[in-house]
């Protein structure tokens, strides 16, 4: 079950533990992602905080952990090969995985479709 947080991330949630990365949405606003700065495994987050910067052609951006955890592996594809989140971010792109902590944050996270409509009415 994916959802997806105001500050772009999204994670995949699978029990206990989920998969994060960023919307497609914040990939084109990025543009071309040319570096990745992933977290340490065992890093233990708290929802909102700093947990990866991403490079691209027109600027950084910070990327916030969407619940609080701890870091159980990083994406080592994402590390040598940048592309693939430009190519895939919301799957094969994505950075990090966590044990989720606090799995009641998810309750206030996007699903895809009020995430998506949020955009548009962000945007207009």
């Amino acid at each position: 079950m994916k959802k997806f947080a105001e500050t772009h991330e999204w994670i995949d949630i699978n029990e206990a533990k989920g998969q994060v990365g960023i919307s497609i949405h914040a990939q084109k606003e990025l543009g071309e992602i040319v570096y990745v700065e992933l977290p340490k495994v065992g890093q233990e987050v708290n929802v909102g905080e700093e947990v990866a910067i991403l490079e691209s052609t027109k600027a950084a951006a910070d990327i916030y952990s969407p619940v609080s955890g701890k870091i159980i592996a990083v994406n080592a594809k994402v590390k040598e090969d940048p592309s693939l989140m430009n190519k895939f971010p919301e799957g094969e792109g994505y950075l990090f995985e966590i044990a989720l902590t606090r799995p009641e944050e998810c309750e206030v996270l996007k699903s895809k479709d009020e995430y998506y409509q949020w955009i548009v009415q962000k945007t207009h």
